[in-house]
Formats: C-alpha cells, sequence, structure tokens
C-alpha cells in the first residue's frame, strides 16, 4: 500500500472511531433515561413475586414508577425534537444538470477516479470556500427532488464557492475539488452518517430551543429540551470535530493522486480570489447596497479586481497566460443568470437585502455603476451633511450680492462647500462632534424607517417549489440570457421569518463612528463640487470602489485635506486641493 493509501487509512479508521464515541453519547443518554425504567421494574417485579412489600416497599415502588414515567415522557420528547428539528442548511444558489451538464460531468468524472461516489447535486455560494452538505432531513426532501423518497441514502450536495467558476481556469477548478468530492467516500460510511446526523439534531434542537418567537409554555419546555441537547452537544463535540478532522484528512490523502502538482498552484489562485472578492465587497458591492441598489454581475467584477489587484502588485504571476486557457464558469450554460442569483444572495447574506428586486432594491450594472450609484451616493450625503447643518441653525455661507454683514442675506439658492468649512474650519473638535453626532443620528434615524427585508415565498416560484424562488435575467452582460434556470434557496428567509437568525448573517463590517460618517459626507461634498464646478466624473475603481475622476484620472490625494478639517479643524490644506484643480467651494452643488 500506497504512502497516501496508508494515510488515507489512518484518517478513515480515526474518523470512523470518533464516529462511535459519538454515538456513544447518544447510547449512554438512553441509558440514563432507562435507569428509572429498570429501577422500577425491579421493585414491580418484586411486589408481584412477594418478595419486596412492606409499606415502605410500596411507596418506594410508586415514586419510582412515578419518576421513571416522567423520565421516558421527557426523553421521548427530546428525542422527538432531535428528531425532527429541521438542522440549519446554507443558503445558496442551486444548480440543475440541465443549467451547467458540463459541470455535472467533471464532477462524476473526479469522483469515479476517486472511486467515491458523485455528490447528489451541486449549489454555489456566494463566498470563497467549497463543501459536501448534507441535505437527507425528511423536512427537506422536496417533492420533486430526484430521489426524495429515499433521501436518506442520497449523497451530500456539493457546494462550490460562485468566485472560483469566474477566476479559475477548469483544470484549477477540478484539483481546487478533488479532495472536497473525496469526502463523499467517508460520508457513505453508516456509522459516520449516523454520527453526523445526531450531532445535526442536536444541534438544530439547541437552535429551536434558542428562538425567540415561542409562547410562554412552549418555551419553558423547549428550554429543558434545549438544556438536555447542549448537554449532549457538549459532551460528543470533541469527538466530532475529530471526527471531521479524520474524514478531511481521509479525503486529502485519497484526492492525491488527482491534479496534485496542479492543485498547489490551484490553491494560490483559492487566496487571491479571497482577496479580491474580500475587497470587492466591503470597498464596491457594500456601498450600493446602502443606496438601495446590488450590482447583478458580482463574480464578473471578481476578475476585474483581480486583474486590478495583479496588475498593481503582481501578485498573480501568469495571470496573462492564463487568459488563454477555458474559464470554469464556461461550465455553466447561463452563467449570467446563475451571477445575478449569486449577486442578490451575496447582498442578501453580507447586508441583509431583499430577496427580490423591487422600487427600492433594484439591480445595477458596473457600466451604471458611476452614474446611479457613485454620483447618488454622492449627492445623498452631501444632502444629508446640508440638513442636519439646516437642524443646527448653521447659516450658509456669504456669497457674491449678499448684503455686507449678513451672510444669510443673499438671493442665491443652493449649498455650498463653503459653508461646510466655514463651520468645521477654526472651531476645532467640538464643531466637528456636534455635526457626526447630528449625521450619526440622521443616519440611524434613516436605517430604523426602512422595512425590514420582506421573505420569498413560494408563489414566486414557477414550480411551486417552497423555499425557492426563480431570479430573473437581464442581458446587460454579454454572457447572460434571457431566462434564469438557477433557483435560490431561501432556507435564511425561512429563518428570519421565525426570529431566529437576523439578517445579515454575515455582515461586512462594524457600524461606521460619528468621525467616519463625518469624513465621507465632507468627501461626498467635496466630490459634488468637483463635478458640478470643475469638471469631475463619478469612477469606479475595482478594488477601493468609488473613485473621483479628473481629466480621466482618479485622484487619490484628497483624503489627506479632508481629514486635516474634520479631526484638526485646519481647513488650509483642503483649500490648496481645491485652488489646484480649479474647485469652486463658493458655487453652491446639486443635491438629490
Amino acid at each position: 500500500m500506497s504512502d497516501s493509501g496508508v494515510g488515507e487509512e489512518i484518517g478513515a479508521q480515526g474518523a470512523r472511531a470518533r464516529a462511535l464515541a459519538v454515538l456513544r453519547v447518544r447510547s449512554r443518554a438512553a441509558a440514563v433515561a432507562l435507569l428509572p425504567a429498570a429501577a422500577a421494574i425491579v421493585l414491580l417485579v418484586g411486589g408481584a413475586t412477594g418478595r419486596l412489600t412492606g409499606g415502605s416497599w410500596d411507596a418506594a415502588r410508586w415514586a419510582v414508577t412515578g419518576v421513571a414515567a416522567a423520565v421516558l415522557l421527557c426523553a421521548a420528547a427530546v428525542a422527538a425534537v432531535i428528531t425532527r428539528a429541521r438542522p440549519a442548511l446554507s443558503p445558496t444558489v442551486e444548480i440543475a444538470e440541465r443549467s451547467a451538464p458540463d459541470l455535472y460531468r467533471l464532477v462524476r468524472d473526479l469522483a469515479d477516479r476517486l472511486n467515491v461516489p458523485a455528490p447528489s447535486s451541486i449549489a454555489l455560494t456566494p463566498d470563497c470556500d467549497s463543501w459536501l452538505e448534507d441535505r437527507t432531513h425528511p423536512a427537506h426532501a422536496r417533492a420533486d427532488a430526484p430521489g426524495a423518497p429515499g433521501a436518506a441514502s442520497a449523497a451530500p450536495v456539493l457546494v462550490i464557492g460562485s468566485p472560483f467558476l469566474w477566476w479559475m481556469r477548469v483544470a484549477e477548478l477540478r484539483a481546487v475539488l478533488a479532495p472536497v468530492v473525496a469526502g463523499t467516500g467517508p460520508a457513505a460510511h453508516p456509522d459516520i452518517a449516523a454520527a453526523r446526523r445526531f450531532v445535526r439534531g442536536l444541534d438544530a434542537a439547541v437552535a429551536l430551543a434558542g428562538r425567540r418567537d415561542l409562547g410562554l409554555i412552549r418555551r419553558a419546555a423547549l428550554g429543558l429540551v434545549g438544556r438536555i441537547a447542549r448537554l449532549m452537544l457538549r459532551a460528543c463535540a470533541e469527538h466530532a470535530a475529530l471526527m471531521e478532522r479524520g474524514v478531511a484528512s481521509a479525503a486529502s490523502e485519497r484526492a492525491q493522486g488527482v491534479d496534485y502538482g496542479l492543485r498547489i498552484v490551484a490553491q494560490e489562485q483559492v487566496g487571491l480570489a479571497y482577496a479580491g472578492w474580500d475587497r470587492l465587497l466591503t470597498r464596491v458591492a457594500l456601498p450600493a447596497w446602502r443606496m438601495g441598489r446590488w450590482p447583478s454581475r458580482l463574480d464578473v467584477g471578481v476578475v476585474s479586481a483581480l486583474t486590478e489587484l495583479s496588475r498593481r502588485d503582481r501578485l498573480a504571476e501568469g495571470f496573462t497566460s492564463r487568459l488563454g486557457e477555458r474559464p470554469a464558469c464556461d461550465l455553466l450554460e447561463e452563467p449570467g443568470a446563475v451571477d445575478e442569483a449569486a449577486s442578490l444572495l451575496a447582498a442578501r447574506l453580507f447586508h441583509g437585502g431583499p430577496a427580490v428586486s423591487g422600487p427600492d432594491w433594484s439591480p445595477v450594472d458596473w457600466q451604471q455603476y458611476p452614474e446611479e450609484v457613485v454620483d447618488r451616493k454622492w449627492r445623498t450625503e452631501a444632502a444629508r451633511l446640508h440638513r442636519v447643518l439646516d437642524d443646527m441653525g448653521v447659516r450658509r455661507s456669504a456669497r457674491p450680492g449678499d448684503p455686507p454683514g449678513d451672510p444669510a442675506g443673499g438671493a442665491v439658492p443652493g449649498p455650498t462647500l463653503d459653508r461646510v468649512m466655514a463651520h468645521l474650519a477654526g472651531q476645532g473638535e467640538e464643531a466637528g462632534d456636534r455635526l457626526a453626532a447630528g449625521i450619526s443620528a440622521e443616519v440611524a434615524r434613516e436605517e430604523a424607517e426602512t422595512p425590514p427585508p420582506a421573505p420569498a415565498t413560494s408563489s414566486t416560484s414557477p414550480s411551486n417549489t417552497p423555499g425557492s424562488n426563480t431570479l430573473p435575467s437581464t442581458t446587460t452582460d454579454a454572457t447572460a440570457t434571457t431566462s434564469a434556470p438557477a433557483t435560490l434557496d431561501t432556507t435564511g428567509d425561512d429563518l428570519a421569518l421565525r426570529g431566529m437568525d437576523p439578517l445579515p448573517l454575515f455582515p461586512l463590517m462594524p457600524p461606521r463612528t460619528g468621525r467616519e460618517l463625518l469624513a465621507d459626507h465632507v468627501t461626498a461634498m467635496v466630490c459634488c463640487a468637483a463635478v458640478d464646478t470643475a469638471g469631475a466624473a463619478p469612477g469606479l475603481d475595482w478594488l477601493d470602489g468609488p473613485a473621483l475622476l479628473m481629466d480621466g484620472k482618479r485622484r487619490t490625494d484628497l483624503a489627506g485635506g479632508v481629514l486635516s478639517l474634520v479631526e484638526d479643524g485646519d481647513g488650509e490644506p483642503l483649500r490648496m486641493w481645491l485652488a489646484s484643480t480649479g474647485v469652486r467651494p463658493e458655487k453652491p452643488v446639486r443635491l438629490v
């Protein structure tokens, strides 16, 4: 046996041993529940045979029998909750085989080479990760799903990070998926499968007991169940973690013979994809989400962001040669529709946006991003800044034609950058703190007035399948088509509706401080003045998000002057920048 075969056997044996340890926790819990019943049986048999008679024995017999009945009822309730509680599912974009026959063929060929069962289906997640997910619980079965009647024997679902499909080449994707697909082998082992079902049931029971929308009686009953399930979960947590480690080790060893050399290179691309994806979400997508728009081609944006990253930092060696190879997204029949579905799900998970488009939640293409997101963001923040100044009673700055001594008496309407600078300059920290507090309160009020995300319902799905909705496709991208076979698993919407998991599930950034908000709003006001008075234009930087373009080039030297004004009350650096770029701070700007 080769070294890899020996390593795989050791990992598999360790996983099976830990699975048995997990199952022993279940057996011990059952034994504890049956112990009072066994004592009651002994006492009852002793009384029936005349061996254990008398007043004290009769009292003990009835007391133990009552305790045994109560314990058995409690154990039955706990077992029923653990068995029937619905384990959490990762919200994903499900990919039907007819939508990606080449991708399914690649995965099945990979499973054949690894000599393991093929995954039952494929789904995408808007993150840089891939895993196998068991969806064999009866609550997850669908009437139209293949093999639903025999769900207990179904193979796990292969979940693939959608950025991988757009950034990686086909050979790289196959190499990255090899150790993941190899995990279907250990997953088919009866002991490992039973241990996983038990742990998932415990986890689901604990989550069910923690729901906030339960009545008083159900909360009390499920509270006891939750404490018992939590106790068993703690008892088997270490064994379960070591079992999964053994499964991963065995799968990795089994995949050693499949594209091993290429996998080392592909892992570098995984790290690069994660870096670009993180920058794209936090710097580019998040500003759009806050404006009520969701970029509909995030995965396409990943390629642009990584191309820019490789150009700046030279992180992607051989990038030019990779362009000649077939991208993994070509394995999809309609990549544009899948990208749109993944983009909407990303907005749902990372920002908490609605599950479907609407008047206040509409898609935006990258070509329209500068005008429809960047310019609107700047003007909305500038308008909020002047609205707070109005509420604070700050007079507007003097303009040509104002009577002497009356800076507020001019007849020229419109907000100016001078007004903001005059308020902050020279007054220092106190003026900035008051203005920052006012902006923070205004932002909080606007967010509080925003209605919560509406849960998806089965009425939006042509197939009337609960928990899924078909997403529309657009033709703004060369890869887009006019139909969208991909379906979005809206498990997260069910959880939000029942009060279990608030959205967003994975918030990208902590709340901004007052000073950060003030700096953003002053920057927005400067950019509005630059666009309206100096011929500048809003732009998009793939790594840094909204950008100010002057003479077709991005200006990166604005932040220093803004920070000096906001933090120190020193407006001179910003005035020098305005003078050098031809921006007229005394001119009114257009707001929304």
